[in-house]
């Protein structure tokens, strides 16, 4: 039921509309949910009486209290604008609507808000007269926090060294995994396959793109609902990038094509026979792939967002095989060891990099606004890649051009503050809040000290 139109200003008899049908549902509350620096949801809760008044800006809110919000104590309040048309009533709880929100300031969209920079590259991209289709992978582990804090695999079958597609470890965890499943098509997102995924304890849900706003909300509420029913079973579901050494990271992988507004087709489309390179892309999709490349490392910084993600971005590392995670800023055909896969049948590109952690409204700012660099100056990704990166040989990896994404949290930042294009596509507030967030989160990392440290240095010294 779609009373007001997404992203669209609602009227005040649609408005109350929406509240007798709302009302008729069993809702008294409704979430405005924004998101900090980090995606993680923020929001005050109204009666469903009040919702005409939140939907005109009436929640304020002081955003020194917040994550990246670029405020200061003696700063006048944002506010949250509720988008009407994406209301979500909670399965597991009926009497609250989750509504996905914006920030505004005096008047005006808030512009170090992370979904106001998405919408305003959407609009960039719609200028050229294109949408952004986008498909987020949401890899997950389902665990269990011990009374020491450390975490553990809840089923005491699921051991296999290569765990990937088990079906007994599927089904032993299947109350969880069918709420879940439930959820997103009840919702209407079309799941079409989940699994036992590469770890111990992890899964896959993959559900079918949207727009590229549509998919960023609704990552947001797939972290949040997950996490929900694990804690109904006395769980933990997260989608940290490493939780365990020895085992895979939890990718979000970043699934991107254009599509003509004039037409809708697919503009990264084409037979496999009419591609010179054989793989089903345009001439439009590898200039946007070479964009991707030639803000590869920037973008690293919003793929891979967090301390723990250069833990995952490693081609071994503790684990028995081979990572899955792309170490290289290269592209090539159905070839996981790069960083830019372009899946079998073409029409579209994945960005491998991108993991759990990610608020996707950033991510995919960045990564339209590097794809349309690439198509406004036509830049050229060179072959692709098709053998095993991980293996070949350093002189190799060097006359082929192919550098190495950050291999830390601290190198991905200071790539992300030497590319213009950041401050073009994000202007210069939600820049700087980034990279003094991550500055910090790095420094916090680098002067704490470890077990490991303990445990290696405290008796060889």
């Amino acid at each position: 039921m779609t009373i007001i139109e997404p992203t669209m200003p609602a009227t005040t008899e649609q408005i109350r509309f929406l509240q007798e049908q709302l009302r008729a549902k069993g809702v008294k509350y409704c979430i405005g949910a924004y998101v900090d620096i980090h995606g993680a949801p923020k929001g005050k809760v109204v009666p469903i009486d009040h919702l005409e008044q939140m939907a005109q800006g009436s929640e304020r809110y002081t955003g020194y209290a917040l994550d990246g919000l670029g405020q200061a104590p003696n700063d006048d309040e944002i506010v949250s604008l509720p988008d009407l048309g994406r209301l979500i009533q909670l399965p597991w709880e009926p009497k609250i609507a989750w509504i996905p929100a914006d920030n505004g300031f005096q008047g005006k969209p808030y512009a170090l808000n992370t979904r106001v920079a998405l919408k305003n590259v959407l609009a960039r991209a719609e200028r050229l007269g294109f949408g952004f289709n986008l498909g987020i992978e949401c890899e997950i582990y389902l665990l269990k926090q011990n009374a020491d804090g450390s975490l553990a695999v809840p089923d005491p079958d699921d051991k296999l060294a290569k765990p990937c597609y088990d079906v007994r470890g599927f089904l032993n965890s299947f109350g969880w995994l069918d709420k879940v499943a439930s959820c997103i098509n009840d919702l209407g997102w079309d799941l079409y396959s989940f699994d036992h995924e590469d770890g111990n304890g992890q899964y896959e849900f993959d559900f079918r793109y949207a727009d590229a706003l549509t998919m960023c909300d609704r990552f947001i509420f797939f972290r949040t609902m997950a996490k929900h029913y694990a804690k109904e079973q006395g769980l933990l579901a997260t989608m940290m990038p490493k939780p365990f050494a020895d085992k895979t990271g939890t990718g979000a992988h970043f699934n991107m094509s254009l599509s003509s507004l004039e037409t809708g087709a697919n503009a990264f489309a084409c037979d496999a026979s009419e591609d010179p390179r054989g793989l089903g892309l345009t001439q439009l999709g590898y200039w946007f792939i070479g964009g991707i490349l030639k803000h590869g490392k920037a973008l690293c910084a919003a793929f891979a967002p967090t301390v723990n993600s250069y833990k995952r971005l490693v081609r071994q590392g503790s684990m028995g095989t081979f990572s899955w995670a792309p170490v290289f800023n290269s592209y090539g055909s159905n070839n996981r060891t790069n960083s830019v896969r372009v899946p079998a049948g073409g029409g579209r590109c994945e960005s491998r990099n991108a993991d759990g952690a990610l608020n996707p409204y950033l991510a995919a700012t960045l990564a339209l606004a590097a794809g349309l660099d690439g198509i406004e100056n036509r830049i050229d990704p060179g072959e692709s890649n098709e053998d095993n990166l991980y293996t070949i040989s350093e002189e190799q990896r060097r006359a082929r051009g192919i550098e190495f994404l950050p291999q830390t949290l601290q190198e991905a930042v200071a790539a992300f503050a030497a590319d213009p294009l950041v401050e073009q596509a994000l202007g210069k507030g939600l820049r700087d809040e980034f990279i003094a967030y991550k500055t910090a989160e790095w420094e916090a990392y680098h002067l704490s000290v470890s077990q490991w440290e303990i445990e290696r240095y405290s008796h060889l010294f």
